[in-house]
């Protein structure tokens, strides 16, 4: 996570530590992306059993 928020690690540990709001906002924002990808596969996955019934 500090790799894709271009941080060192230690920053996030002290984010977790002396800025807890902070830290849950951004753990959300990962949660977040990660269901609406998963969101995404399931829409594909959805067209494509669509997409075979209709043949």
């Amino acid at each position: 996570m500090a790799g894709i928020l271009q941080i060192d690690t230690k920053t996030l540990y002290n984010w977790k530590k002396r800025k807890p709001n902070l830290y849950r906002i951004i753990m959300l924002g990962f949660k977040f992306e990660e269901m609406l990808n998963l969101s995404k596969k399931h829409y594909e996955e959805l067209l494509e059993i669509e997409s075979t019934l209709s043949q």
